[in-house]
C-alpha cells in the first residue's frame, strides 16, 4: 500500500514538472533574463533563450546535457551584450521580436512572412516558427552560425564563421564556405574568396552546382548533389556509435573539428576528426607581424625580432614594431638598422618587390639599402623583399631553407640596452644585438641632440609668437560667433542644450525608429518642438564610451558644440542621465556618402561627385586648421560622411575619437578607424598625425569618383582593393578605365586622380596637408606629378 502511494506520488510529481517545462512559445507569450529564461526541446537535450555572456546576455541555443553548456546557435552575434531589461517576445500579430528597455525593436524572423502561430524547439535543435496549422515557416538552421547539427544542411553559397573565443560568440577571423562550384573551403574572414587566401579544402570543385554539405546522426560528414544522393564522405575514418550525439563546429582556432558526445553520461565532447590537421594552417592565426611555430603539436605565436605582441595575454591579435623606423622622405644619417634572422620563417601577402640574390648576404644587403623593406625573405635564388604588415606568417615543420632578414632600428637611446660596469658604476650604452655604441658616436650624439634641441625651441618660439599676432583674433572669433543664450527650442542659431534621457525617449517614440550604426553606437530618427513646429533630429545613443564624470563629460560636448561650419553635422544637444549618454545632431536627409553613392540606380553626376569631394576637404580643412582645438578625426570613411537634402556632404563623429573604448573597433589591430580606410602609420607603430586623416580622405577620394567601394570582392582580382587599381591604371596611363561611363577629358580627369594620389602616399610626410589638397581641387595651385612612391 505505501510502495503504490509513493509510486502515485513520484507519477503526480513528473507530471507537475513536466506541465511546468516549456517546449513552446505561444503568442504573448515571452522570455526574459530573470524570469522565464529559457524553452527545452522535448528531450531535454537542447535549449533556446537567454545565456549569461561576458558582463551580460545573448539569445541563442545551447546543448543542455553538458557541465558547460555549449553554445550552437546565436541571435545578432556581432550586437553589443543585453542586460536583464531585454525580451524574447512573440507578439499577438505573430512576430518574433528581441527588445530592450531604451532600444529599438529587432526582428528575428522577417516581416515579410507568415505571421507565427507559435515557436518551437524542436528535439534535433533546430529553433522553429511555425503557422496555426503547425507549418514552419522560420528555422534556425537555415542561418547557421558556427556549428552544423545533424540533419541541417550548409547549402551552397552559405557559409559558417567561427567565434572569437568560447566565451565570445562575435563572429571570429574564420569562416567555411559550401562554394557554388561544390567545394566546400577555409578562408580567413577578412579575405576575398580567392585560391590564394584558402588554408583547407575538399577539392571537389568538380562536382558541380548545387551542392550540399550535411551531418548525419550516425556522426559522418558528406557531400549530397542536387539529388540528394551522397557523393563524398569527409569523414570516413569515423565510427557510428549508438548513444551518441555529434556537431560540426568552426572553432576560434581556424580547424574543422567534428565533436561526438555520450549521452549515456554527463560527460563533455571528445574530438572525432579535423581539418586541417597542421594547426599552423590556419591564415592570420597569429594576427599581423607575428608568425606560428608548430611546438609538440600546438600552436604557438612568436615576434619577428624588433617586435612585441599588442597583447600579452592575447597573443593572436599579433605584434607591433618595439621602435619607430625613419621616414623614407626624410632620411636621418644618424639613423642605424642592423639585420636580424629567421630560420625557415615564411610569410604571406607582404611582398612587393623580387631581386635576384644568389647569397644570403645579398638578399640581407639589398634590405638593409632599401628604405621601404622592413623584411625580406631569401629563397632559392630570390630575395622577397617585404613591407608591414607581414601577414600569414608561420615557422615550416620542416627545413624550408628559407632565411627571413627582419630589419630592426638602432636609431635612439629609448631602443638601446644598458649594462652596469663595475668601474665606476656607469651604464654602457649597447645596441640590440648587443654591439657597444663607439664613443665618438655617443659624443655625437649627445652634441646633435644638444644643437637640435636649441634650434627647435628657438623656432617654435618665433613661430609661436608670429602665429599668435596674426590667427588667434581670427580663430577665437571664428569659433565664439555663436549665440550662447539657453533656449528650450531648437532654433538654428541656439547653443547647446542638456536633454533628460525621458525628452529623447519621447522624441524617438521609444526609439522606435533607427536610422543607422556608426563607430560610436545606434542612430535613431526623432522629432521635437522649435516654437515654430516639429524639426526633425537624429539622436546617436553612444555604447562603450570611456567612464568621463558628468561635468567632464558635459564640458567635451559643449567644445564640440562650439565647433560650426557648413561641411561639419552640427551637434545641437546631449543627455548624460545616470549612465546613458546621447548626442542630438541636425537630421541628414538623404543618409551617408555610402547610401549615395552606392544605393542609387543613377549614380551622381561628375560635377557632383566634384563638389562632394571638396565639401568633405573643406570640413577637415576647419578641423585641421580653423578651429581653435585641433581635432583628428581618425575616422573618416562614407558611412561618417552625411548628405543634406541639398546634397551638400557633412562630416559627422567629428572629436569623437577620444571617448571610443581601445576595444570597440574590430580590425586586425585594434586600431581606430575603418577597414580600408585606415592609414598605414596605424600599422607602423609611428605617430599619428593630421596626415592619417589626409589618407583616409584620399580613399574616400577614389570611393567617390569611382562610385564604387574601397575593397570590392565581386570585381577582378587586380581591381579588388581599389587604391591599388587606381595607382595601376595611372601608372599605365589607363585612368579612363576608372570611370568609364562619364564623359570627361582626359587631362582633367588625369589631374583629378593626381590629387587623390598624394593624399594616399605611404608616407605621411610625403602627403600635402589638407589645405595644399583644397588649394588644388579649387585650382589655386598647380598639381606636380605624385612621386609614385606607394607599392602595389
Amino acid at each position: 500500500m505505501a510502495s503504490t502511494i509513493l509510486l502515485l506520488f513520484l507519477s503526480a510529481l513528473s507530471t507537475a514538472n513536466a506541465q511546468h517545462r516549456n517546449f513552446n512559445l505561444s503568442r504573448g507569450s515571452s522570455l526574459s533574463p530573470t524570469g522565464n529564461s529559457s524553452l527545452l526541446s522535448r528531450s531535454g537535450l537542447f535549449a533556446f533563450g537567454f545565456f549569461p555572456s561576458g558582463d551580460g546576455f545573448a539569445v541563442g541555443i545551447w546543448f543542455e546535457k553538458t557541465p558547460h553548456k555549449t553554445v550552437l546557435w546565436t541571435v545578432n552575434r556581432n550586437d553589443p551584450l543585453l542586460s536583464r531589461d531585454a525580451t524574447v517576445e512573440l507578439t499577438g500579430d505573430g512576430r518574433l521580436i528581441l527588445q530592450e528597455l531604451g532600444r529599438q525593436k529587432n526582428f528575428i524572423n522577417s516581416v515579410d512572412l507568415e505571421p507565427a502561430f507559435f515557436a518551437s524547439l524542436l528535439d534535433s535543435g533546430n529553433f522553429v516558427l511555425c503557422s496555426s496549422n503547425s507549418t514552419i515557416i522560420w528555422r534556425s538552421f537555415d542561418y547557421p552560425t558556427d556549428t552544423v547539427l545533424p540533419g541541417q544542411l550548409l547549402r551552397a553559397g552559405n557559409q559558417l564563421v567561427s567565434s572569437i573565443s568560447q566565451t565570445n560568440h562575435s563572429e571570429g577571423d574564420f569562416r567555411i564556405e559550401m562554394q557554388d562550384d561544390g567545394n566546400i573551403v577555409i578562408y580567413p574572414v577578412i579575405s576575398s574568396d580567392a585560391p590564394y587566401y584558402a588554408y583547407w579544402a575538399t577539392n571537389t570543385y568538380n562536382f558541380g552546382e548545387n551542392v550540399t554539405l550535411t551531418l548525419d546522426r550516425n556522426g559522418r560528414l558528406y557531400l549530397l548533389n542536387s539529388s540528394g544522393v551522397n557523393i563524398m564522405n569527409i569523414t570516413p575514418g569515423v565510427v557510428p556509435s549508438d548513444g551518441k550525439t555529434y556537431r560540426a563546429t568552426l572553432d576560434a582556432d581556424g580547424l574543422f573539428r567534428l565533436y561526438s558526445l555520450d549521452l549515456r553520461g554527463n560527460s563533455n565532447w571528445s574530438i572525432e576528426w579535423y581539418e586541417p590537421s597542421d594547426r599552423c594552417a590556419p591564415k592570420t592565426i597569429c594576427g599581423i607581424n607575428a608568425y606560428c611555430d608548430l611546438i609538440d603539436q600546438q600552436p604557438v605565436c612568436s615576434c619577428p625580432p624588433g617586435f612585441v605582441f599588442i597583447n600579452q595575454k592575447q597573443r593572436n591579435l599579433g605584434c607591433y614594431r618595439n621602435f619607430t623606423a625613419e621616414s623614407c622622405a626624410f632620411k636621418n644619417e644618424h639613423t642605424k638598422y642592423s639585420i636580424e634572422e629567421l630560420q625557415n620563417t615564411v610569410w604571406g601577402e607582404s611582398t612587393y618587390s623580387i631581386v635576384p640574390s644568389e647569397t644570403k648576404e645579398q638578399c640581407s644587403k639589398a634590405c638593409l639599402e632599401d628604405c621601404t623593406c622592413e623584411a625580406a625573405c631569401f629563397q632559392g635564388q630570390e630575395c622577397l623583399k617585404q613591407k608591414l604588415p607581414l601577414t600569414f606568417g608561420r615557422r615550416q615543420p620542416e627545413e624550408s631553407y628559407t632565411t627571413t632578414f627582419v630589419k630592426v632600428g638602432i636609431q635612439s637611446r629609448s631602443n638601446w640596452t644598458t649594462v652596469p660596469t663595475y668601474t665606476n658604476g656607469t651604464t654602457i650604452p649597447k645596441y640590440p644585438n648587443g654591439t657597444t655604441v663607439p664613443k665618438e658616436s655617443k659624443k655625437m650624439f649627445r652634441i646633435d641632440v644638444f644643437i637640435i634641441g636649441v634650434l627647435c625651441l628657438a623656432f617654435s618660439f618665433i613661430v609661436l609668437a608670429f602665429s599668435a599676432i596674426l590667427i588667434f583674433r581670427y580663430r577665437h572669433w571664428a569659433c565664439r560667433n555663436i549665440s550662447s543664450n539657453a533656449n528650450e527650442g531648437l532654433s538654428d542659431d541656439v547653443s547647446m542644450r542638456s536633454f533628460t534621457y525621458g525628452e529623447l525617449e519621447v522624441a524617438t517614440n521609444g526609439f522606435s525608429e533607427q536610422l543607422g550604426r556608426g563607430s560610436f553606437g545606434i542612430v535613431f530618427k526623432g522629432t521635437l518642438s522649435n516654437g515654430h513646429g516639429q524639426r526633425t533630429i537624429a539622436i546617436k545613443r553612444l555604447e562603450r564610451v570611456v567612464g568621463e564624470g558628468e561635468v567632464e563629460f558635459r564640458n567635451e560636448m559643449r567644445s564640440i558644440g562650439r565647433i560650426h561650419h557648413r561641411n561639419l553635422v552640427r551637434l545641437l544637444g546631449y543627455c548624460h542621465d545616470d549612465t546613458n549618454r546621447l548626442l542630438v545632431y541636425e537630421y541628414m536627409r538623404n543618409g551617408t556618402l555610402a547610401d549615395y553613392l552606392f544605393k542609387p540606380q543613377i549614380k551622381p553626376k561628375w560635377d557632383e561627385r566634384i563638389e562632394i569631394i571638396l565639401n568633405i576637404a573643406r570640413g577637415i580643412l576647419y578641423l585641421h586648421e580653423e578651429c581653435e582645438s585641433q581635432i583628428i578625426h581618425c575616422d573618416i570613411n562614407p558611412n561618417n560622411i552625411l548628405m543634406d537634402e541639398y546634397g551638400c556632404a557633412k562630416i559627422a563623429d567629428f572629436g569623437l575619437a577620444k571617448l571610443l573604448m581601445p576595444d570597440h573597433s574590430r580590425t586586425l589591430t585594434g586600431i581606430r578607424g575603418t577597414r580600408g580606410y585606415v592609414a598605414p602609420e596605424w600599422h607602423k607603430n609611428l605617430p599619428i598625425t593630421l596626415k592619417a586623416d589626409v589618407y583616409s580622405f584620399g580613399v574616400v577620394f577614389f570611393v567617390t569618383i569611382c562610385c564604387r567601394r574601397s575593397i570590392d570582392i565581386t570585381a577582378a582580382e587586380d581591381e579588388i582593393v581599389l587604391v591599388d587599381w587606381v595607382y595601376d591604371c595611372f601608372k599605365a596611363n589607363e585612368v579612363r578605365k576608372l570611370v568609364p561611363e562619364e564623359v570627361i577629358h582626359e587631362q582633367s580627369l588625369e589631374r583629378i586622380v593626381k590629387i587623390g594620389l598624394w593624399c594616399i602616399e605611404e608616407e605621411p610626410a610625403v602627403r600635402p596637408p589638407i589645405k595644399k589638397v583644397v588649394q588644388m581641387l579649387e585650382g589655386a595651385v598647380d598639381i606636380p606629378v605624385p612621386p609614385c612612391t606607394r607599392s602595389s
